[in-house]
């Protein structure tokens, strides 16, 4: 059976889009007969049946529910035309929030907001519902910490539900990184804002103008009933009858329940005064949550509270809450006790001393526990300096006495140095040694103990700074709110202690300088210093290096205390100290330098290179330049500190001449070492080395000649390049009257070297010379009666091969001295020579010839090796001679001197000059 009716279909509706339970009209065609005829009607997807009201075939009025779908067909189902369809459709809008203060025209459903407000443990405010993001975009909060916002921004707030709202604290916290594009689209949401509730009234009355309709017609409806239902009756009209009524219940009431209502008004009163027991249940329990908090350290929550009791119950008037906040000050009394001893406990750090002079200064504690807690550190940081000291030496002190447990019945008197040095230790010895070298000796305990003194004042005198600047300036209650009485109170006392901090930091500075005084520089500190901080007699002076390392501890500190500007007057002392110590350096230095000569020219081994020099000069040179390096440091000028080289000039450069003729004096000590004197121990000799003497075995030792030339080859070596090398280096280190000390230097080894020279000559010449007379008038020679001569006697051939074998010696050490040393010798054999030919009184024929042969033999054989004294020597010999006048006579003398210079070829080969280089290591 077909339908007698078309199904339904929906053209229109309006509005076409709005919120859940927007009201709209639908129009169409065969909506259906009547209310009974309409049995379905959904829009989005969700069932509106119970909402809607037919009006016509072509009429519906229905409320939109909360359907899933933001968009939908609306689907109108009758009983006469089943299942409709639509040609348009609805747009479901998302509802905005509507707030606990808003506006609204309709019923809006509280359950999300009345569950919040009744949570009392979660305590949230109507204020707090507001939205978290006013200006509608991200937030970014930066890196700005909240102590510094709240330091810019004193006495404002950057949360916006505050009275002190700051819009500048807010930007800078939660949009501090913020784009500037970013930024114009907040302020247009913000222009939106105000647009939307500068319209609110208009738009509330707007979007509830059919609510208003309806409220109104139903009014309407009701005024109607009551007008016709009072005049159909005549007790009155209705209200009438209805008062009447209701006064006759409550007469009623009242003689019914008079007894409960009386009961009822002592309950109210009762319940009264438990509410205000309840009100006031901060102030009872005030005393209990005190004592809790205080032991779980939670002081800022006592402060608060009591700040809070103290503005409502100090001047009170009910002996109740007298009593009650009586106690509530003992408590107070006894947290400001124990902050104070907390304050004053040490160690402590910067922070917490901070935070209990806030909490003392909140608690309105008499006195300046700020000043208190200075004096007290400044107290405990010499006490700290102090006892450093006090450690070392008592350690110093066990130590001995263990030591000398252990060396007990040892019957030498110095057995503590012996275990410092073990270098002077003998066989036997070496055990002990052993035991005690890692006893805390690696490093000199007052080296230590400036390290120490060291850690204490840089770790605890910049906080003691901090803790004076932040008393001056007033920023230990900056973090506490705004407290500018309490800020100018703090600068105020500060200006009234000023002169009494500076006398504080005099007193640690004057302190360590004296302690380290004590440890290094005895001779500098009075009787009574010395007793207090001195100690230190037992220990060793520190060498250069020791020393250096001091400088550098101290100037560590120096840096640290500048870094804090503490004023360079109070820093003053230690820049004398650094002064003194580098100038203590620097001598010290200077004298185990000499000591280190010393025993550089005790291990002289003598082997000697292809110049001639040993490693001696070598070694002096490295010396004096490691000893320069060392002084580096020391004498390093830093910004504020002396030159301590202008300083003292002459000092440093008497002391650099003395180390200089030390070495001399070395020197010519071992040139005059008997053979039973040298140590050969350390000698290392290379028997295929072709740099060393001739026929060297392995227990060589030279003889004294051969220490006079490698020592003269040595000072040689020393004047022309060793002492030039140190000039340059003691330029570079900035040492001043280098001139002087390299002139002094020169000098004392010229001297030295002449002083060698002349008693190697006179060891080797006098020989020479001496054997000349003899040799001329062995077996009863004759000038005046003697045969024909044959050729050149035997006794100058004798003196030509002793100085050939001086050549070879003084050759086999350096080839440099040869010529000096032959020039000699000759000098001294013409000298000779001259002197026995002016002695004779006269000459035969024979004679002439064979002294002219004799005297022209010996003077072409070293002719390279004749001075302007020996050319004059052998001159004058030759003038005592009768001139040769016979041809016979020359022609023989020719021919013998010769035949001399013929069969002498190979010895006189050494006394031509040679172009042979030395060949180089």
């Amino acid at each position: 059976m077909s339908r007698a009716r078309q199904p339904p279909l929906v053209t229109g509706i309006s509005p076409n889009e709005g919120t859940s339970w927007t009201k709209v009209t639908i129009r169409g065609e065969n909506l259906g007969t009547g209310t009974a005829d309409l049995v379905g009607l959904s829009i989005c997807g969700h069932n509106c049946l119970l909402t809607a009201e037919w009006m016509s075939a072509s009429k519906i009025v229905c409320r939109v529910g909360p359907a899933k779908d933001d968009k939908g067909e609306i689907i109108v189902t009758t009983k006469s035309g089943g299942n409709g369809t639509s040609t348009v459709s609805f747009k479901l809008l998302k509802a905005e929030k509507i707030g606990i203060l808003d506006q609204s025209a309709v019923w809006v459903d509280e359950m999300n907001y009345y569950d919040m407000r009744t949570d009392r443990n979660k305590g949230i405010s109507p204020l707090s519902l507001r939205p978290s993001n006013p200006l509608g975009i991200d937030i970014d909060k930066g890196k700005v910490p909240l102590k510094d916002l709240e330091a810019m921004f004193s006495g404002v707030s950057g949360e916006f539900t505050s009275e002190n709202f700051s819009a500048t604290w807010y930007l800078i916290e939660n949009h501090s990184v913020t784009s500037f594009d970013q930024l114009r689209i907040a302020a247009s949401n913000l222009k939106k804002q105000a647009t939307k509730k500068n319209e609110g009234s208009l738009a509330y009355v707007k979007g509830g103008l059919s609510t208003f309709f309806e409220a109104q017609d139903a009014l309407a409806v009701i005024h109607q009933r009551l007008e016709s239902d009072g005049t159909e009756r005549v007790e009155g009209s209705m209200t009438q009858r209805l008062q009447n009524v209701l006064n006759r219940a409550s007469d009623t009431a009242d003689t019914l329940f008079q007894e409960v209502l009386g009961r009822k008004d002592k309950a109210d009163s009762t319940r009264n005064a438990l509410n205000v027991l309840q009100r006031f249940k901060f102030l009872f329990n005030l005393p209990l949550n005190i004592e809790r908090n205080i032991q779980k350290g939670d002081y800022d929550v006592v402060i608060n509270d009591y700040e809070k009791a103290k503005s409502l119950f100090s001047n009170t008037e009910v002996s109740v809450f007298k009593k009650v906040y009586a106690e509530v000050e003992t408590r107070i009394g006894a947290l400001r006790s124990l902050l104070l001893d907390k304050l004053l406990e040490t160690p402590s750090t910067l922070h917490d001393q901070k935070r209990y002079i806030r909490y003392l200064s909140d608690l309105h504690a008499s006195g300046d526990p700020a000043w208190q807690c200075i004096s007290a550190q400044h107290k405990w940081i010499l006490g700290l300096m102090q006892n450093c000291k006090e450690e070392f030496i008592n350690d110093q002190r066990v130590g001995l006495g263990a030591i000398a447990l252990d060396l007990e019945g040892d019957p030498c008197p110095s057995a503590f140095s012996r275990i410092r040095d073990t270098a002077s230790l003998k066989k036997g010895g070496s055990l002990r040694t052993s035991r005690h070298s890692t006893w805390r000796y690696e490093t000199p305990q007052q080296v230590q103990f400036v390290e120490k003194l060291s850690d204490v004042v840089i770790g605890q005198l910049p906080n003691f700074w901090k803790l004076w600047i932040s008393y001056v300036n007033g920023s230990l209650f900056s973090e506490t709110g705004e407290k500018s009485g309490q800020v100018e109170k703090s600068k105020k006392n500060a200006r009234q202690r000023q002169n009494d901090f500076k006398k504080m930091i005099e007193e640690v500075t004057h302190r360590l300088v004296k302690l380290v005084r004590g440890a290094l520089l005895p001779s500098t500190l009075t009787e009574l210093e010395l007793r207090l901080y001195g100690g230190w007699e037992s220990k060793t002076e520190l060498t250069g290096p020791w020393l250096t390392q001091v400088i550098h501890t101290v100037r560590i500190i120096f840096e640290a205390l500048v870094a804090l500007e503490i004023p360079n007057d109070l820093l003053q002392v230690i820049q004398d100290l650094l002064l003194e110590l580098r100038h203590h350096c620097l001598v010290v230095t200077l004298h185990h330098t000499t000591e280190d000569v010393k025993r550089v020219a005790e291990k002289e081994d003598w082997v000697i290179d292809n110049e001639g020099i040993t490693s001696l000069p070598a070694q002096f040179e490295q010396c004096m330049v490691q000893m320069l390096q060392s002084l580096k440091e020391p004498m390093d000028t830093k910004p504020g500190e002396v030159n301590i080289l202008q300083l003292d000039q002459d000092q440093a450069s008497e002391l650099c001449v003395d180390i200089m003729k030390v070495f001399i004096n070395c020197l010519e000590q071992l040139s005059t070492k008997t053979d039973r004197d040298i140590d050969t121990s350390h000698m290392s000799v290379d028997l295929a080395s072709t740099k060393l003497f001739s026929g060297i075995q392995e227990d060589f030792c030279p003889t004294l000649e051969q220490r006079l030339l490698i020592i003269l080859s040595n000072c040689q070596y020393l004047e022309k390049h060793t002492f030039l090398n140190l000039a340059e280096h003691f330029e570079k280190h900035g040492f001043t009257g280098t001139e002087k000390i390299t002139r002094v230097t020169v000098r004392a080894v010229k001297e030295l070297d002449e002083s060698l020279f002349d008693a190697y000559i006179e060891r080797k010449s006098d020989p020479i010379v001496g054997s000349l007379e003899p040799g001329i008038y062995a077996g009863h020679f004759d000038w005046k009666d003697c045969s024909t001569p044959t050729g050149v006697r035997n006794y100058l051939k004798e003196a030509l091969v002793n100085i050939i074998t001086v050549h070879a010696e003084v050759f086999t050490v350096s080839k440099d001295l040869v010529p000096r040393v032959l020039t000699r010798i000759i000098e001294g054999v013409a000298e000779e020579m001259s002197r026995l030919m002016q002695c004779v009184s006269s000459f035969s024929k024979d004679g002439a010839i064979q002294a002219r042969l004799e005297i022209d033999s010996l003077r072409d054989a070293v002719a390279s090796y004749l001075s302007s004294e020996s050319h004059a020597s052998f001159k004058q010999a030759l003038e005592v001679l009768p001139q040769l006048h016979s041809g016979a006579d020359k022609k023989l003398l020719e021919e013998l001197l010769n035949k001399f210079k013929s069969s002498m070829q190979l010895q006189l080969t050494c006394f031509q000059p040679s172009n042979v280089q030395p060949v180089k290591r």
